[in-house]
C-alpha cells in the first residue's frame, strides 16, 4: 500500500478511506465486519463516520471493530445534522458540538477524534463560535484535526483567516462531493485546499451508483439508490448525467476496468485529492472499488475519461488572465 499524506499534518493514511455510512443499516453488524476486515487486508488504514449515519449505530459498529486496532487507524466523525428530537440536538453552536463529540467518543470507544468534521454550514450560529469550541476539543485532546465537509470555498476561506488571526486549531481536511458528473469542487474547493496544502478526501465518487455501469441513456435498473432514494434520484438526474455514465461504461469495457473501479481510480488521480471515500453494502460491491487500486490511470486514461463529462467553468469570467494574455 502506498500511503499519502493528509495536507500539512504529516498523518499518513491510505489513498483511499473506507466510508462506514452503510454500517448498521444496508449492511447488518456481520457484512459490516467483514467489509472492515477486507479492507484491512488490503492495508487502508482510514475510516469515515459521521454520528447520523444509521442513528448512531455506524460509529458503534465500527468503535467495536477498531477497539484493538486503535492506534493503527486514523478515525474521522462529524457533527451538525439532528441526533435528537429536542432544539439543540443539532447545528454548530458549542453546546451542540462538545456534547456530540462526547457522544461520538463514547460510540466510538476512543479517547479521540483523528479528524472532526463540521458536517454542513450553520447559518445560524456566528463562525468564530464554532471554530472556538473545536480549537477548545483539541486542547482538550478529544480531537487531534478540526475538518470541514459541504461548506463552500468561501465559507471555508473565512474561517481559515479567522483561525489564523484568532490562532485556532485550523481545519486540516475538507469533504466535498465529487466525481465525474459531479466536478464542481475543480473550480475553487480543490484549488484552495492545494494552496492552503489541505487534505481532502472526496464522497460520491460513483455518483450514487450511477457510474458502476449500470445506467444509460435507455437503461435504468429496477433496485437501487437511484431509483429508491427521492434525493439521489434528484441529485443525478439530468439527462447529461446519463450520457457521460453511458460513454464511461464504454470505456471502461473497452480498457477492461469494471466502471465501479475505474470511477473511483478516476477520483483518486485528482493531484488535490488525498483520497476517495468508498462505501459499500457488500462485499462484492466493495471488492470493485478497491480496485482501483491496481488501476494504471494514466494522463492519457484520465482526459478521455475526463472529456464525457461537463468541464465546469472557472472561477472567473477573465478566463485570458488564467491563461496569461493580457489583450
Amino acid at each position: 500500500m502506498r500511503y499519502v499524506i493528509v495536507g500539512s499534518t504529516g498523518v499518513e493514511v491510505s489513498p483511499l478511506c473506507f466510508g462506514t455510512m452503510s454500517f448498521g443499516s444496508e449492511a447488518d453488524e456481520a457484512t459490516s465486519a467483514a467489509m472492515f476486515h477486507r479492507v484491512r487486508e488490503k492495508g487502508v488504514n482510514f475510516f469515515d463516520t459521521a454520528d447520523v449515519y444509521s442513528g448512531g449505530a455506524s460509529e458503534e459498529i465500527l468503535g467495536g471493530l477498531t477497539a484493538d486496532c486503535r492506534d493503527d487507524v486514523v478515525l474521522t466523525s462529524k457533527v451538525f445534522y439532528p441526533t435528537g428530537n429536542g432544539p439543540n440536538d443539532a447545528g454548530l453552536s458549542r453546546r451542540h458540538i462538545m456534547s456530540a463529540a462526547e457522544a461520538s467518543l463514547r460510540h466510538l470507544r476512543t479517547d479521540r477524534l483523528d479528524f472532526y468534521f463540521v458536517h454542513a454550514f450553520d447559518d445560524r450560529t456566528p463562525i468564530e463560535q464554532t471554530l472556538r469550541a473545536l480549537d477548545d476539543l483539541v486542547r482538550q485532546g478529544k480531537i487531534v484535526y478540526p475538518a470541514v465537509s459541504n461548506w463552500a470555498a468561501w465559507q471555508i476561506a473565512t474561517a481559515l483567516g479567522i483561525q489564523a488571526r484568532e490562532a485556532l486549531s485550523r481545519f486540516e481536511l475538507i469533504q466535498p462531493m465529487y466525481n465525474l458528473v459531479r466536478r464542481q469542487a475543480e473550480v475553487e474547493i480543490l484549488p484552495l485546499a492545494q494552496a492552503e496544502r489541505l487534505g481532502v478526501i472526496t464522497y460520491s465518487p460513483l455518483g450514487g451508483g450511477l457510474l458502476t455501469g449500470k445506467y444509460a441513456t435507455r437503461t435504468r435498473p429496477a433496485t437501487g439508490r437511484l431509483v429508491e432514494n427521492a434525493r439521489y434520484a434528484d441529485r443525478y438526474g439530468l439527462d447529461s448525467d446519463y450520457v457521460t455514465a453511458e460513454k464511461f461504461t464504454t470505456i471502461a469495457h473497452e480498457t477492461g476496468h469494471r466502471p465501479a473501479s475505474l470511477a473511483v481510480a478516476w477520483a483518486m488521480a485528482h493531484p488535490g485529492v488525498t483520497a476517495p471515500i468508498i462505501g459499500a453494502r457488500n462485499l462484492e460491491q466493495l471488492d470493485d472499488s478497491l480496485a482501483a487500486l491496481d488501476i494504471d490511470m494514466t494522463p492519457e486514461l484520465y482526459d478521455r475519461i475526463a472529456a464525457t463529462s461537463i468541464t465546469p467553468a472557472p472561477a472567473t469570467d477573465r478566463t485570458e488572465v488564467q491563461t496569461g494574455r493580457w489583450t
